[in-house]
């Protein structure tokens, strides 16, 4: 037994050192395999190192790896779909790739007599052929369609435009006529320019009162590229049975206004307090059957608010937000687009309108008044009003310790008397006699423009002071003459005599509410 035990130990031993022996052989042999699976390795682990730091593009997609692995012959089961050409590939910046839009990618070419022809591959658009932002009917044959444009497609170019109106019940029996452009902002544009389209049909368009669609077709006629012609179809008005009623109901009716303001795009940090001088004056001055249309293209803040909310609950002011005209690269904030909008909105609400801004305060001598004024020149479609240009910061010394007290109008009271300097006019209109209209003036319209108004009407203009929100008075004078940094001025207490009036005229009208306004 013990023999026999000993044997099966030693021979258990002699097995395991057998086997030891057999794996080191194994190794040993397998040991130049196992250096290149060793460098594989290695090799991997810095290629994967080195990959996370490089950018998206180098990355191959499972799509590149297929596109590789294919022959020219094989199909898979997309096989109507066609190949993408993926020459033109330049490095986006996700891993999907681009396809050509519109147009093949062209590609230059060398002709047979050795000359290169150079390829012109366009993308994208410098400015849309047409922004629409109103239209309205001005009668019962005619509209106007309210946008803006390229400003190089209609400076170089010959767009045109064709107005189709469709009635709702019987789109068959369209009538068409070719839209008689207008550019209102006298070049002045910037990316963009501004357009009033004319859409006079030869005979009443949905005078049935059932409505329709007003659509323009605007071509570029090659503007821009001059192998295309493309031509954007414009839903420019949609008109509803209740949208006619009330058109028809302002067209037959006497205007609802006297006087509509229609005011230039508001933009910057304005002071509350000049602008609530400006309305209580203004509100005064035109009466009970005058309106004010604001257009806030940035500059009205909560303290401007405050000012323009008790005028607009007595039912004298409108307030549009503009701000949206800012995508769109035009002159000043767009305002001749705005001032034409204006005017298309509000021509039959108003007998008479005026343009002008508010840093500039309309007077009429003590003799008459605002009505008898305009009485006198009903015969004329527009007018213009002369300007008084007024220090933004010459005051009187009297008014030295009392100044923070005062209304703006009322402590500024000396004018630029240099001659020979050509200045600014305002205006006013008789608006159902208008197309379209400009800044300073309308050159678009039925009727005769009178500029002899002097003694009649003019307008002190505050240049400067709306975008201040400090104290206006840099200087304090006792002269009734002073010339500062070359320019004459004279003292002109005009507006002065009148602030007292105006303050008495807004306390009776919305209280005190405003009493504690800040600059």
């Amino acid at each position: 037994m013990v023999m026999t035990n000993n044997n099966s130990c030693g021979n258990a031993k002699e097995k395991d050192h057998k086997e030891r022996r057999m794996f080191v052989g194994i190794v040993w042999n397998c040991a130049a395999e196992l250096k290149l699976l060793l460098i594989a390795l290695l090799f991997l682990c810095s290629v994967a190192t080195v990959l996370q730091f490089l950018p998206s593009r180098f990355f191959l997609s499972p799509s590149d790896i297929r596109h590789c692995l294919s022959t020219p012959t094989s199909k898979s089961d997309d096989s109507d779909t066609p190949p993408l050409n993926l020459t033109h590939y330049n490095s986006p910046s996700s891993p999907e790739l681009v396809h050509q839009q519109q147009q093949q990618f062209n590609r230059d070419l060398l002709s047979k007599d050795g000359v290169l022809k150079r390829a012109f591959n366009p993308y994208g658009s410098a400015a849309y052929n047409f922004v629409l932002m109103s239209a309205y009917r001005g009668g019962l044959d005619t509209f106007a369609v309210v946008g803006l444009s390229s400003k190089p497609l209609h400076l170089y170019g010959k767009p045109t435009y064709q107005c189709l109106w469709i009635p709702r019940d019987d789109p068959h029996n369209s009538i068409s006529t070719a839209g008689q452009k207008i550019l209102p902002d006298w070049g002045y544009g910037r990316v963009y320019t501004v357009v009033v389209i004319n859409c006079t049909f030869p005979h009443p368009a949905g005078s049935d009162g059932k409505g329709g669609q007003l659509l323009v077709h605007a071509a570029t006629n090659g503007g821009g590229d001059r192998t295309l012609n493309i031509t954007d179809t414009i839903l420019a008005l949609d008109e509803t049975p209740q949208d006619y009623a009330s058109f028809t109901s302002q067209f037959t009716s006497l205007p609802m206004y006297d006087y509509l303001y229609c005011g230039s795009s508001l933009y910057g940090n304005l002071s509350p307090q000049r602008v609530r001088e400006w309305l209580a004056y203004h509100v005064r001055l035109f009466g009970a059957r005058s309106h004010f249309v604001i257009h806030d293209a940035g500059g009205v803040h909560e303290g401007l608010m405050q000012v323009l909310r008790p005028w607009m609950e007595k039912g004298f002011v409108t307030l549009q937000d503009i701000r949206e005209q800012e995508r769109f690269d035009g002159y000043y904030h767009n305002q001749f687009l705005i001032v034409n909008d204006c005017l298309h909105r509000y021509r039959f609400a108003a007998k008479w309108m005026f343009f002008f801004d508010v840093d500039e305060f309309i007077f009429v001598p003590k003799k008459s008044t605002i009505k008898s004024m305009l009485d006198s020149l009903s015969d004329f479609t527009q007018f213009t009003i002369e300007q008084m240009p007024i220090s933004n910061k010459l005051c009187l010394s009297q008014d030295a310790s009392t100044a923070f007290r005062k209304w703006g109008f009322e402590k500024l009271v000396y004018r630029d008397v240099k001659r020979g300097i050509r200045r600014d006019r305002k205006y006013a209109v008789q608006p159902r006699n208008v197309f379209a209209t400009g800044v300073h003036m309308s050159q678009n319209m039925v009727g005769k423009t009178t500029h002899k108004t002097e003694g009649r009407i003019k307008y002190f203009h505050y240049h400067g002071t709306i975008a201040e929100r400090r104290e206006p008075c840099k200087q304090f004078l006792n002269s009734t003459g002073i010339v500062v940094d070359g320019i004459p001025y004279v003292l002109d207490s005009t507006m002065r005599g009148i602030a007292g009036t105006v303050k008495r005229f807004e306390l009776k009208m919305i209280g005190s509410r405003l009493q504690r306004i800040r600059q």
